[in-house]
């Protein structure tokens, strides 16, 4: 749903979230499991043997939580849902209290594809893919807004009666 703002717009956007995945799940299992196997190794290995297997398990894991962090950023990237507000250059994202603030300088790319936004910088670098709004005219209204147009109330319904006023 588009509200018209004195400096922009507020925009509702109607996708799900994207499920909460298990990376965390299975980061502990892994690590569980690499703690049992270097406790074992400790118990049945030669002390050098033990050691490499604790600093395996050690960087395993800071390998495993740098990709971690990696995908998480990739993701925080799309945005589905939640409410947005745009302005000249410039959209915050609040979803469930938590706020994402995306400045826009003016190399960047605002491409509208279907119903999606697509705001890429000057290098074709990826900043973020906005998805779920009602319309394509929602979307459209969203990118001129960003680049800097701005809207106003030009339209108004007027119902007229069938019965006028006596004078």
């Amino acid at each position: 749903m588009l509200k018209l703002t004195d400096d922009g717009a507020k925009i509702t956007l109607q996708n799900q979230a994207p499920a909460a995945d298990n990376g965390m799940f299975w980061f502990g299992t892994a690590l569980l499991v690499g703690a049992v196997a270097v406790a074992m190794a400790m118990s049945l290995l030669p002390e050098r043997l033990a050691i490499g297997a604790l600093a395996l398990l050690i960087v395993g894991s800071f390998i495993f939580n740098k990709k971690r962090q990696q995908q998480k950023q990739a993701l925080s990237k799309n945005i589905s849902s939640g409410v947005l507000w745009v302005r000249s250059g410039e959209l915050v994202h609040d979803h469930q209290g938590k706020r994402q603030h995306i400045t826009l300088i003016a190399s960047d790319n605002v491409t509208l594809m279907g119903e999606q936004l697509q705001i890429t910088d000057v290098d074709g670098s990826y900043k973020c893919l906005i998805s779920g709004f009602e319309s394509v005219q929602e979307a459209k209204a969203a990118q001129a807004i960003l680049q800097g147009q701005t809207f106003g109330k030009r339209h108004v319904n007027i119902k007229m009666n069938d019965n006028p006023p006596p004078f």
